[in-house]
Parts: C-alpha cells; structure tokens; sequence
C-alpha cells in the first residue's frame, strides 16, 4: 500500500523552520497531561514522605521521558501520519521540521531525563521510566503497531509505568499497590483505545495498520471492548483489600472506583451490544466511551489522592 511522503509533497526550499511550537507539538502534550497526572497521583497516594524538590523533579522526568518518546513515535511513523486525516497537520507530515531534527529531539529528552531521574530518585525509577520509553518506542511503535491487531493490548503498558514511577520515588521499592495500579491502566487502554478506533477505522485501514476495528471488524472489537470493562470493574477493587500499611486506600477511593468503573461499564455496554448502525451514524455511544475514559481515569486517581489526603488534611482543621 502506497503511503503518501512524510512532507505531503513538500520540498527543502518550501519547507519553513520548526519553531518551538512544533517541538512542543512532538510531545503530544494532551497525552502528556494524563501521563502527567498519573504520575502525580502515584507520588502523591504513595505512604512516606518525598522531599518537594525530588518530587517535583520526578514528575519533570516523567513529562520528559513521555515527551522524548512522542517524539521518537512520530519521527519513526511520520510517513504513516501523513495519510491519516487525524495526524496529517502535525509537525512532520506538515513539512514543517525534518525527521533528523524529531528523532535527535526525542533521544535527547529521552536521555536527558533518565539520567536525570537516576540523579534526583533513584536508578529503579530511572530504570522503569527508560522501560517505558523503550517499550512505547520500540516495542509498541516499531514492533507491534504495525504487525498485530493486539498492538494496543500488549503496548498498553507503556502508558500505564508513570504511577508506579511516582510510587517507587516515594517508597524506595514496587509493592502490589503500584502493580494493581499499573494493571488498571493496562486494562482500560484497549476500551479507551478502542473506542477511538472505531470511529477512526477509515484512517487506519487507508495507512495499513491493522487497528483491531480494521482486521477482526467492528463486532469482534466491540464485543472485546465490553469484555475488557467488566475486567476493569473488579480490577479497580482490588487496591482496597490491601493492608493500610502497603498504601491500600480506603472507602473514599473505594466508593469512588464501584461508581466510575459501574458508569464505564454501562457505557461500554451500549458499544458492545449496539446493533447494525447507518453509514452516517455519528457513532455518539463509541465517542461517548472514549470521552469519559478519559475522564474516568483522571477521577479515579484523583480520588485514590483524595483517599490519602483527605484525612491528613482533617486532622490538620
């Protein structure tokens, strides 16, 4: 399948020069802000105390490292992103850099912020956040992205080390509270990622990449996408039943996990048992899964923060 050229046809002499806008743009910054936020979560949820400055410095590493592998994702895809409608104004396949200068950004930030996460954290943190660029940019964009419709299953671990990172900062070690938090992301990457696909199969299929909606059709995707919501559901439970001592949370997070998973089932649901729809369907139930995946997964570990924080803070007033 013939792929459109990474410039759209651009040549040097039309090409203008990046500016710091289009940097910027190679680290995905919507995406950053979830990662971001888990992290922070992670670090903030996490039994012990961490020094400020550390703390912040780890977060600073984990958007760095997130961004460095962005970055590497799209100098290695930039040829792909430019026959999706979706990704077709970014950076690269807009013309507006070279793919030298993506992939030497991306390495550089990459680098930068291992190194820098092993100075200020600890090496186990640094080794876990270059695990995660690794496998975003190597194994999940290289690897399995082109080749396997569970491209997004497997690699949907890339997304979900930055809680454990920010855990391991405080805690010096990985218990099962980082590990359960690690396999929520997992398992609520494929419904998110999913019900994207669904509504965006056109582009996928056009570029050649076998998304799940594209090889095994969209009845097989929704019925997995379903299959994978009721997993998430008792998943989310689990951090609970663990020892206060280990970081388990309590009946704040708890409440909070029975109702946002109970509402991301209902939506998922109504996905994966939708009848035949029209070719000009809006597809409104697949964009209103994905919609509040995203803001699911900011609620649930805003309330695993609240469950630590908010008694700490009462027996201060």
């Amino acid at each position: 399948m013939s792929i459109p050229p990474a410039n759209n046809g651009a040549t040097p002499a039309a090409r203008q020069p990046a500016d710091w806008r289009d940097f910027f743009a190679l680290t995905k910054p919507r995406v950053m802000t979830l990662v971001i936020f888990t992290g922070l979560c992670g670090l903030l949820a996490a039994p012990g105390h961490i020094n400020p400055v550390i703390g912040f410095a780890t977060i600073l590493c984990i958007a760095v490292g997130a961004g460095g592998a962005a970055a590497l994702n799209q100098w290695w895809e930039a040829d792909i992103d430019a026959g999706m409608k979706r990704t077709a104004k970014r950076p690269l396949p807009a013309g507006r850099m070279e793919r030298e200068s993506a992939r030497d950004f991306g390495m550089a930030l990459a680098g930068l912020s291992v190194l820098t996460m092993g100075l200020a954290a600890g090496w186990l943190c640094a080794l876990i956040l270059a695990g995660s660029i690794v496998y975003y940019a190597l194994v999940y964009t290289v690897w399995l992205k082109p080749r396997t419709p569970q491209n997004i299953v497997i690699g949907g671990g890339a997304g979900a080390f930055p809680p454990m990172i920010g855990w391991v900062a405080v805690t010096g070690h990985i218990t099962w509270m980082p590990v359960l938090l690690f396999m929520i992301i997992f398992m609520w990457t494929p419904p998110h990622f999913w019900a994207l696909a669904l509504f965006v199969k056109t582009d996928y299929a056009k570029v050649g990449i076998p998304m799940m909606p594209v090889v095994a059709g969209e009845k097989s995707t929704r019925r997995q996408i379903f299959a994978y919501s009721v997993l998430l559901l008792p998943l989310t439970l689990l951090p609970v039943f663990l020892p206060k001592s280990d970081g388990g949370p309590g009946w704040i997070y708890g409440v909070s996990a029975g109702v946002l998973s109970t509402l991301f089932l209902l939506l998922a649901i109504r996905v994966g048992f939708r009848v035949r729809r029209d070719e000009d369907d809006s597809m409104k139930p697949e964009k209103q899964l994905f919609a509040f995946s995203v803001l699911y997964l900011f609620a649930l570990f805003a309330a695993l923060v609240a469950d630590r924080w908010v008694p700490i803070i009462g027996g201060y007033l």
